[in-house]
């Protein structure tokens, strides 16, 4: 796995998540789709460092896939200052992701910008 993508746990969930964009991959090793998905992801970590990529695994974590309603997997799942912003499930294309990040980070600058102009 690149060294860029966290595996997370319940213990180590919450600090991760708190801060910035995260885009978080619930997958299982037993998942044919989630193994397709796993360069794309790994792609999508090297074109974008400044967001953080991180993997939990369904079956070691059950409850933090309960937590987000993860019904299939893959399900790619982006958080903002540990927020769910967006979800989708299913193999994604690498470009296709990080076009998608930008448009929710370049979002959240706006929406920051607003709120500070009011």
């Amino acid at each position: 796995m690149n060294s860029t993508i966290e595996q997370l746990t319940d213990a180590t969930f919450s600090e991760a998540v708190s801060e910035g964009i995260t885009v978080i991959d619930f997958w299982a090793d037993w998942c044919g789709p989630c193994r397709a998905m796993a360069p794309q992801f790994e792609r999508a970590a090297q074109l974008r460092p400044q967001y953080r990529f991180a993997k939990v695994d369904v079956d070691a974590e059950p409850h933090l896939a309960s937590r987000y309603a993860v019904r299939s997997i893959p399900t790619l799942m982006v958080l903002r200052d540990g927020e769910p912003v967006a979800a989708q499930a299913g193999v994604i294309a690498a470009e296709a992701l990080v076009e998608a990040l930008d448009r929710l980070a370049t979002g959240a600058a706006d929406n920051a910008e607003a709120r500070e102009a009011a």
